[in-house]
């Protein structure tokens, strides 16, 4: 499998290697050094995801942390950026946020209502029959405006950081700082 949009030589990417993974089911090959995001581009996968709330095209932006759009789902994980995954072997990731697919999303066509729906529309306009918000609009509106399907199960990551909690905490050594300090140490 040749990849149409790569370049012969240079980079930090081995190509005397190939991986091979899949994003959506269709199978693609890339290297060793490639991002996610780099080997789709390398092989011509331009349409990465949707947007949030109209459903429009997105792809590869940025390089790297700071890419706002090519957001995948990699085993059960969702909202991973494309440019963080590193290239592995047996790769699986998929689209997240279209309907029935990425090529074809069903919900696509609100993007043409675009300009009918200003900023926060759905506050104004679905909120004047409670029954009808709590039934009808907002799982409506949450099917639309979600990102990606949180994972049913616990993180199996473990960390090596404690996140502790206080009663109290004091911030600043000044008087009133002191004083505070003071007092909550002499109330146990």
């Amino acid at each position: 499998m040749t990849q149409p949009y790569r370049l012969p030589s240079g980079g930090r990417i081995d190509r005397r290697r190939t991986l091979r993974f899949r994003f959506d089911g269709r199978a693609h090959e890339g290297h060793p050094g490639d991002t996610l995001a780099s080997a789709l581009l390398a092989n011509g996968v331009r349409l990465v995801a949707r947007s949030w709330k109209f459903h429009r095209p997105r792809g590869v932006f940025a390089a790297g942390m700071e890419e706002p759009s090519a957001l995948v789902e990699v085993d059960g994980e969702p909202n991973r950026r494309a440019t963080d995954i590193a290239l592995v072997d047996g790769l699986a990731a998929s689209s997240q946020h279209a309907w029935p697919g990425l090529r074809l999303d069903l919900a696509a066509p609100v993007g043409w209502l675009a300009p009918l729906f200003p900023a926060g529309f759905y506050y104004k306009v679905f909120f004047r029959s409670r029954a009808l918000w709590r039934h009808l609009w907002e799982p409506f509106l949450r099917r639309m405006a979600g990102l990606g399907a949180a994972p049913r199960t616990p993180d199996p990551a473990r960390s090596d950081k404690t996140h502790a909690h206080c009663d109290v905490l004091v911030v600043g050594g000044g008087p009133a700082g002191m004083a505070a300090a003071l007092a909550a140490g002499r109330s146990g």
